[in-house]
């Protein structure tokens, strides 16, 4: 369902994951909803994913209902890596991923001068969504999760690293 661009949408809450009902509700979410359904991620993977303490996850919880997750990586060599942006497949078209995108490059941006993520090939519209919220094509992985499909890297910058520093991000991040 599509809401009307001026009508007022409650508040997004977002905060940290801190209990293992939250991870096993975004688990099903997740594994039960595209493109996951397609990258074959059932929902012992998704549980693994989302019980996995080096990464940074987030619930985003509308008028008490879960809305969606987020999950960041900040390892290897993509540091600031956004791994998932689920949003619940009925509420999708509400604004959701586009303010938990909003919040990862927040978080990220804070010590970090890029956004990485990737796109599968086939999502057509989370691609569109991104490249609206001004993330930038910087490769493509052929047959990276499965085959016939590409996921598609994505970056959003605030300059080189080498010249970046901490907390001196843009106030309109």
């Amino acid at each position: 369902m599509r809401l009307d661009r001026g009508a007022r949408m409650p508040k997004l809450i977002v905060s940290s994951v801190r209990a293992l009902e939250e991870a096993q509700a975004c688990a099903k979410m997740m594994s039960t909803s595209e493109p996951w359904i397609t990258l074959g991620r059932d929902y012992q993977a998704s549980l693994g994913i989302l019980l996995d303490e080096s990464r940074e996850r987030y619930v985003a919880r509308r008028d008490d209902r879960l809305a969606g997750f987020l999950i960041l990586d900040f390892r290897g060599a993509f540091v600031g890596y956004v791994q998932t942006v689920c949003v619940a497949s009925e509420l999708r078209g509400q604004g959701i991923g586009t303010e938990l995108v909003a919040f990862a490059e927040r978080r990220i941006f804070r010590e970090h001068a890029n956004v990485f993520m990737c796109v599968s090939s086939f999502n057509g519209a989370a691609r569109k969504l991104y490249e609206r919220l001004g993330y930038v094509t910087v490769g493509e992985l052929e047959d990276y999760l499965v085959e016939g499909h590409s996921e598609i890297l994505l970056r959003k910058s605030r300059g080189p690293i080498s010249t970046y520093r901490a907390g001196n991000s843009p106030a309109h991040v």
